[in-house]
């Protein structure tokens, strides 16, 4: 089978092509949310505070255990309390699957179609056609991370006031600082985040398969979230992402700690940016043959 490889030729010498004006955002943007799996994950998301609500109004008033108020004894206090639940509950885990759905299933996907080779035959830049791919993945999901506290902090308001957010630890942040502090949460669980974002785009210029990249990303994500559980390590931890995905808790306290934060996010970056460059030299050199 032939395989695809960069024209030795430099194509700006075709009149009117222009490299960066090839595969537009706009254009990959709309590809992408006109799909099916971004249409059901993002309903996933909206649904998930009505899920919350009716598990309260089922089960009754949260209420401290052995003498201890946490953040999920406040969720019935206001709506912002509700959107701080909403965010804790889906950190660990459920926020990790758009992170790696659009950012794992945007190149293999192409592979998988049998598309990919066409792309570059049009011919869009590999680097082009990545950062194109990278940019509209990471918006999407960031725009799922913000997704879920809005409509959580819309449907808690409705259920239970606007009001200031009670911290379990004791006192309250006024309505408008709790906005403020939300939006600092949101923005560091979507960087804490670009960890799994950089292993599923990773894998995804790696494979022909969206499952196994998308896979793969959560599945290493585990791993990290099992390795920080084991108190063995020690201080071996604080270089696993995963120890810091909660760090943004300290930001919803009446004196906010932004060490724990600063720390996480040096830690995620640090793994993306490698993570990231590895998938762009590896596609660079890669022979394209589906």
């Amino acid at each position: 089978m032939s395989t695809l490889t960069e024209p030795v030729e430099p194509v700006e010498a075709v009149p009117g092509y222009r490299a960066g004006r090839t595969l537009p955002l706009r254009v990959e943007l709309v590809r992408q949310l006109k799909r099916r799996r971004t249409l059901i994950m993002g309903g996933v998301l909206a649904v998930l505070p009505f899920v919350l609500l009716v598990a309260f109004a089922i089960g009754g008033e949260p209420s401290g255990r052995d003498g201890r108020v946490t953040l999920m004894d406040t969720a019935t206090a206001s709506g912002a309390n509700f959107a701080a639940v909403n965010l804790f509950v889906s950190a660990g885990f459920l926020l990790v699957i758009p992170v790696a759905l659009f950012c794992g299933d945007t190149v293999a996907s192409e592979a998988g179609w049998s598309s990919l080779r066409y792309l570059l035959a049009a011919p869009v830049p590999r680097t082009r056609l990545l950062l194109s791919k990278l940019a509209v993945g990471l918006g999407l999901s960031l725009a799922a991370m913000v997704l879920l506290p809005v409509v959580a902090l819309a449907v808690g308001t409705a259920a239970y006031g606007w009001g200031p957010l009670q911290i379990p630890t004791g006192g309250a942040l006024d309505p408008g600082t709790a906005a403020q502090r939300l939006v600092v949460v949101v923005g560091y669980v979507f960087v804490s985040q670009l960890v799994t974002a950089g292993l599923a785009f990773w894998l995804s210029t790696r494979t022909d398969a969206p499952l196994g990249a998308v896979g793969g990303a959560v599945g290493l994500t585990i791993v990290g979230n099992v390795l920080d559980a084991v108190t063995a390590l020690g201080h071996w931890r604080d270089f696993l992402p995963a120890h810091w995905q909660f760090a943004w808790a300290d930001a919803v306290q009446q004196d906010p700690e932004w060490s724990g934060m600063v720390q996480g996010a040096a830690v995620s970056v640090t793994y993306a940016v490698v993570l990231f460059a590895l998938a762009f030299r590896g596609f660079a050199r890669k022979d394209i043959v589906s």
